[in-house]
């Protein structure tokens, strides 16, 4: 079983850097306007012949009330009738991408998010799902991983029953904090009762897991009340947790320009509500996977670390690595072998986009041999905090020392500094570095130098 995590003060104060959050390698920024529909039709024609499982990632951006700290891609309204002219659009996309793969490739996983997929009426998620199954060979046994985002202040015991009954067996459900003073704060006010009701009414369907999204660093919050949220939330036993970290980036997001700065937590104040979060969580018997990430020791995912094949990618963590990844929706990126691909992250232009039956294929990149090397390298730490270096030289038939040389006098560093253990076998990201895992990844980041670290949130 892999070490515990352990809280180091002063190691956490000289590596606290702003970094990206590698869902991917190159990320989201280097992505650029060269890369087009004829990318993503011949990467997905190179998947049919591979005959790769997929994984479907449908975003619905549509929200009737507005969280001050979100930075998602949203459309805040009340108006239902809005999601009818995009589900149609989406519905052709759907149909447009299908035809380029072959039915025999298998859907492992699939994940609504959003927005808020529930905003969406039970006719229609029915109708999605059906127009999903029709175009995808979406499995029907209740093998794949199936989930879906939950607010549960649009869900009900008939909402969970629906999507059981369409093939999802997986829930995320956002949360954030169970403080009033800080719920008004940012606009969202949920209570623990509508929460526990959605996990009840999940549990009862058989529901396979359960994500709860925590967020810390959010304005009245302080170090005794996000522990008493904590407290509350462990009480609900979920399989796993998200704990975020707040960046408040009022410049690049307009709702965070509503959130008071003076109420916001004190950097020292942030790290005593991580670090009691750590050792409630510790205590309850969660697993530290990495990356604001816990799981309890029988979920897959902790499974998976154990067993060294955790995968990491736009979805975050994912025993689906494997799977060719294709986002549908506005602003949905994709991952089909070395190509990434982004829809337009403009409402109307998807929706014309597709109107006129072309792709809304905005942006993106095809990974270079040094890309994938770097992204394996990448993989390997944030996912299983270790690293052979002859199992990547195998690989790539490189020297991995020739390689990376001007990196090692920084490895040396945070070797010295007990982050990482350094050897001529590989890396070892040490229990006091497994918090700022980032950092260490940030070393093999070929592009980081010249990207502008205000685009980042911190490692912690």
């Amino acid at each position: 079983m892999l070490d515990a995590i352990r809280w180091d003060t002063d190691l956490i104060r000289r590596y606290d850097l702003a970094g990206p959050r590698y869902t991917s390698y190159p990320t989201a920024v280097q992505f650029h306007s060269q890369v087009g529909t004829f990318d993503l039709l011949h990467a997905l024609r190179e998947s049919r012949k591979a005959l790769r499982p997929l994984s479907l990632y449908v975003h619905v951006p549509f929200c009737a009330n507005i969280c001050y700290y979100c930075a998602c891609n949203k459309v805040i309204t009340k108006d239902r009738g809005r999601a009818l002219p995009y589900l149609q659009r989406l519905e052709q996309e759907i149909q447009l991408i299908a035809c380029h793969l072959d039915p025999n490739q298998k859907v492992e996983q699939l994940h609504f998010g959003g927005g808020t997929p529930t905003f969406l009426s039970h006719d229609e998620l029915r109708q999605l799902m059906g127009h999903l199954r029709q175009h995808f060979n979406l499995l029907d046994d209740d093998s794949g991983d199936y989930g879906i985002e939950i607010d549960p202040r649009e869900a009900d015991w008939s909402t969970m029953g629906l999507l059981r009954e369409l093939g999802f067996n997986r829930v995320s459900i956002g949360l954030q904090d169970l403080d009033p003073a800080v719920q008004r704060a940012v606009n969202r006010l949920q209570s623990l009762e509508e929460t526990r009701a959605v996990i009840e009414a999940a549990r009862t369907l058989q529901f396979r897991s359960i994500n709860i999204d925590l967020i810390y660093g959010l304005p009245k919050q302080t170090p005794d009340n996000f522990a008493r949220t904590v407290e509350e939330v462990i009480s609900l036993q979920p399989d796993r947790l998200s704990v975020f970290n707040y960046a408040h980036l009022p410049e690049r997001f307009m709702p965070q320009r509503r959130i008071n700065s003076h109420e916001l937590p004190a950097p020292v104040e942030k790290l005593q509500m991580l670090q009691r979060t750590i050792e409630q969580l510790t205590a309850a018997g969660y697993r530290y996977i990495g990356m604001d990430h816990f799981a309890l020791p029988d979920d897959e995912l902790a499974i998976a670390q154990e067993e060294s094949t955790l995968q990491r990618n736009f979805q975050g963590y994912t025993t689906h690595g494997h799977c060719d990844l294709i986002g549908l929706g506005v602003s949905a990126i994709s991952q089909i072998g070395d190509l990434y691909c982004q829809n337009s992250s403009d409402l109307t232009h998807y929706q014309n986009q597709l109107g006129g039956a072309q792709l809304a294929t905005s942006r993106g990149l095809v990974c270079n041999q040094d890309d994938r090397l770097r992204r394996a390298v990448i993989q390997q730490l944030i996912c299983n905090f270790s690293l052979e270096f002859e199992a990547i030289e195998q690989q790539f038939n490189i020297d991995f020392r020739g390689y990376f040389g001007e990196l090692w006098p920084q490895l040396q560093a945070m070797d010295a500094d007990g982050l990482i253990k350094l050897t001529n076998q590989g890396i070892e990201v040490l229990p006091a570095g497994r918090l700022l895992v980032r950092s260490v990844c940030m070393v093999f980041d070929a592009y980081l130098e010249q990207q502008n670290r205000q685009r980042f949130s911190r490692v912690i």
